[in-house]
């Protein structure tokens, strides 16, 4: 609009006199003077609008019996092609020691905090770790005050199963990695409807093995706007019989169990409140010990997915674009590997 707007005394001119040629040099020397004065004051603040707009993210790991460290470097390459996110980390230190008493993670100074830490699991990279690693208490308190006041959190995969015992945390999840007798579960019914099921019914949370499955989305939620209603996801586990409070939990999107003799349809993706912080859970993403570059990661479905749920968690439009070659109810879309990444 600024240069039509200088365009405009210019063919003002020309219509009064075909070559005046006095009017023609004014109009240079006005677009010397202006065009310095319009790139400071009108390109420069925006600009600095674009860099202030940029949605600031935590990641938080240091353990997991998944493979935290490739996990955060697949995250890490997924927000910065995905652009507008300021991505750190934050790595707990050794447990025990005086890195781990002073370590404050700076919750506060983010709009999301991805939360990958799992304490609870006796494999992968938890095999014979003793005692499991857990945060300072300190940083439980900060980060349940930063979720309370407004901050969102993305618990990410096997962060589900974490901390066995911190009801703040559990009620947060809504629904976790727990034994059959630890809290309510929630199933899918055929027609998407929810049914919860009680404490001590079924069985304690678990999967059958992984594979590309069938995931439905049950309403037009801000997250998944504009996606199709059914797509195929690689790689997926599917946990059945997670447990927890419930309390608040709104199950976005469901799929069927690959357990001999179960096969029924669980959430894989939900949302929860707390105070005035959002929490999204799924379990997309699974990188175990030894993955590098792994389906899971590489799917369009994720990495479509994770930015629009951190725009969602930060109290913002989820704008970020559904792709052309997001997968179908038929088809898989795995792309090539994430860049900025070893």
């Amino acid at each position: 609009m600024r240069i039509r707007r200088l365009h405009e005394p210019v063919e003002a001119c020309l219509a009064l006199s075909q070559i005046d040629m006095a009017c023609l040099r004014q109009e240079r020397i006005r677009r010397i003077v202006i065009w310095p004065a319009l790139l400071l004051v009108g390109l420069l603040p925006a600009q600095a609008r674009s860099r202030q707009n940029e949605l600031r993210v935590l990641i938080v790991d240091g353990f997991s019996n998944h493979d935290w460290q490739q996990t955060t470097l697949l995250l890490r390459g997924i927000l910065q092609s995905a652009g507008g996110f300021r991505v750190d980390v934050s790595t707990m230190p050794h447990m025990g020691s005086p890195e781990w008493a002073a370590w404050r993670p700076p919750f506060a100074k983010y709009d999301v905090v991805i939360q990958t830490c799992n304490d609870n699991g006796g494999n992968g990279l938890l095999t014979d770790v003793n005692p499991k690693p857990e945060w300072p208490q300190a940083v439980k308190d900060d980060f349940v005050e930063y979720v309370r006041r407004g901050g969102g959190v993305y618990i990410y995969h096997s962060a589900e199963n974490a901390f066995v015992g911190w009801k703040a945390y559990e009620e947060m999840v809504g629904l976790c990695w727990r034994p059959v007798d630890y809290g309510t579960a929630i199933e899918i019914t055929g027609s998407g409807k929810i049914a919860r099921i009680p404490p001590g019914s079924g069985r304690g949370t678990g999967h059958g093995a992984r594979g590309s499955v069938l995931v439905r989305r049950r309403d037009d939620d801000a997250i998944h706007r504009g996606m199709p209603r059914a797509w195929l996801m690689p790689d997926l586990e599917v946990y059945y019989y997670a447990r927890g409070p419930v309390g608040n939990v709104q199950v976005l999107a469901y799929a069927r169990d690959s357990e001999p003799g179960l096969g029924l349809l669980w959430p894989v993706e939900w949302t929860t409140t707390f105070g005035k912080g959002r929490i999204y859970v799924s379990t997309y993403g699974h990188v175990w010990p030894g993955d590098v570059q792994p389906p899971s990661m590489r799917d369009a479905a994720v990495q479509t997915i994770i930015p629009r749920a951190l725009e969602w968690l930060a109290h913002r439009p989820a704008t970020f674009p559904v792709p052309q070659d997001f997968p179908t109810a038929s088809a898989v879309s795995v792309r090539s590997q994430v860049d900025g990444t070893d």
